[in-house]
């Protein structure tokens, strides 16, 4: 089946079987490997992209279903190759990363999570934050530099 969606600004059409993963349409397909499949099981969050603005797991979601949509990667957040989003830079500058597996995911679900917190006018607390990640395991971290770097890029985001 031909698939076909705007993927982090491009137009991009596939012919791959109708039970494709949209995390295997990302990475097998269009090689953007920032996207990473942690387990197979909707669990850990390493998967997550925008899909029409929303976070959504990858690997819970056929790519068919994402025909026609607006699909934002890792690669696709930064402005430039040369200046990083604010959500990339916080988790740069306070360490919010080991080993760097869930980080992509980590990172598109704290933007949309502040996001939809601004969009609502509200400000998030350690505690909304560390209640928004749930859906996303880091094996490396105790989470303490994660929640501090989101906190700072919701400081320095604002929706455009």
């Amino acid at each position: 089946m031909k698939v076909e969606m705007t993927v982090n600004g491009k137009p991009v059409s596939r012919d791959v079987p109708d039970n494709t993963l949209l995390v295997e349409y990302i990475r097998d397909h269009l090689r953007l490997t920032g996207t990473h499949v942690g387990c197979d099981t909707s669990q850990c969050g390493a998967c997550v992209v925008h899909v029409d603005g929303q976070a959504i797991k990858s690997c819970t979601m056929l790519a068919a279903t994402a025909g026609g949509s607006a699909v934002t990667t890792i690669e696709g957040l930064a402005k430039s190759k040369d200046e990083l989003h604010p959500m990339q830079l916080a988790f740069k500058e306070n360490h919010g990363l080991q080993c760097g597996f869930c980080t992509p995911g980590m990172i598109m679900t704290a933007t949309d999570m502040v996001s939809r917190y601004q969009d609502q006018g509200k400000v998030l607390s350690e505690a909304d934050i560390r209640h928004e990640l749930e859906g996303n395991i880091c094996r490396c971290t105790g989470y303490h530099n994660i929640v501090k770097s989101i906190a700072d890029a919701a400081s320095k985001m604002t929706n455009s």
